[in-house]
């Protein structure tokens, strides 16, 4: 497995890697990452060894970095191929990130059958890249596939986005959590590395409603923001609130999903995937920053269907936050139709079909 960056590249391939398992016990399954990355302490956390290569992406600018980025882009599958003929892979399976250009690239190049993932509809410049070398794609958008060419379309399966399995049911999870049957539950974050505006907007849900109501509120700062906010979470007084908690980052995410009542976060692929596969009302605020837009294209088809509450970042402020969490909050039949709808667009078995197609070309190769 090779993936890297953020948790919308890695929690997938921890998931496929967990239905390997599953499937064929006895498969042997290590990673390829790179020591900056958030993959550095996840991957060990879900109990898989990890190899790391030095690499970095492109600078959309002519910058000094892209010169060491091309340097990286050469000496990094040199390093791939060292690690791929140490542990002998029968399959590669990259989910994005730069790390997925070397260790996908080299295995192709050594006759390794290769797998490459994509989470949104608009494909990563990585998987763009790779797609030539990659015996099969997976996508999580029909509409992924025009992005891609003409050479490779008989490669591309679609399968969705492929979730965690937290084996857990919603009042299993609330127990564990410590959470009385009727309490209503709101699980926040703003991605893996954090985002400052969600960040913004959230403390101020939880200096106006949350926190003074009593209503049970976890919050993920993100890596970046970790500093910042945890001081203006004190300053604020957030510490005296015994239902909020302040985390850098939610680590068993899956047991929180499971209890919430009311999500709030980003719009990336994996968000909208495990919101689907759990059937949970959410507020959604897309990232601005990343490439077409398509943050805010994927979660606009939910709500269009209703099935979520959009707001774009720049039309969005705490109060206006405040408002949309107090409605979901007050009206359960509102929470109950959301989900249902929202269900309707669950893969639950991504996972699954990921693992089988690798496991395919596999066998094909031998």
């Amino acid at each position: 497995m090779t993936c890297g960056g953020t948790g919308g590249h890695i929690n997938p391939a921890i998931a496929v890697a967990n239905r390997i398992k599953m499937i064929s016990p006895g498969a042997e399954i290590a990673f390829v990452g790179t020591e900056k990355g958030m993959e550095s302490s996840l991957v060990p956390k879900a109990g898989y060894p990890i190899r790391f290569v030095k690499v970095r992406g492109f600078k959309r600018k002519l910058t000094l970095a892209n010169i060491d980025a091309a340097i990286k882009a050469v000496t990094s599958v040199v390093a791939a191929k060292r690690i791929i003929r140490d542990f002998q892979p029968d399959v590669v399976i990259g989910t994005g990130g730069y790390v997925s250009w070397p260790t996908v690239k080299a295995a192709a190049k050594l006759g390794v059958p290769t797998l490459i993932q994509e989470q949104n509809a608009f494909p990563g410049v990585t998987q763009r890249m790779l797609a030539k070398y990659a015996d099969k794609i997976c996508v999580s958008f029909e509409e992924s596939r025009k992005f891609f060419d003409a050479s490779v379309q008989d490669k591309i399966l679609l399968t969705g986005n492929p979730v965690s399995a937290s084996g857990i049911t919603r009042a299993q999870a609330r127990e564990k959590l410590g959470l009385e049957p009727g309490a209503l539950y709101v699980v926040s974050s703003g991605g893996s590395l954090g985002a400052e505006k969600v960040n913004e907007y959230v403390f101020e849900v939880i200096g106006s409603y949350t926190g003074p109501k009593g209503i049970r509120h976890i919050h993920s700062v993100g890596r970046a923001g970790w500093e910042k906010y945890s001081t203006i979470a004190k300053e604020r007084g957030f510490d005296k609130y015994t239902n909020i908690k302040i985390s850098e980052y939610i680590y068993d995410m899956q047991l929180h999903l499971a209890a919430a009542d009311i999500v709030i976060g980003r719009a990336g692929a994996m968000t909208l995937a495990e919101n689907a596969c759990m059937g949970k009302a959410s507020i959604l605020i897309p990232s601005p920053n990343v490439t077409g837009d398509h943050q805010f294209k994927n979660a606009k088809v939910l709500a269009d269907a209703g099935a979520a509450i959009v707001y774009r970042e720049s039309e969005l402020d705490g109060a206006a936050l405040t408002a949309a969490v107090r409605r979901l909050a007050e009206d359960e039949k509102a929470r109950r139709e959301m989900e249902a709808r929202v269900r309707a667009f669950a893969k639950p078995f991504a996972d699954r079909e990921i693992a089988l197609a690798a496991i395919e070309i596999a066998k094909r190769a031998k």
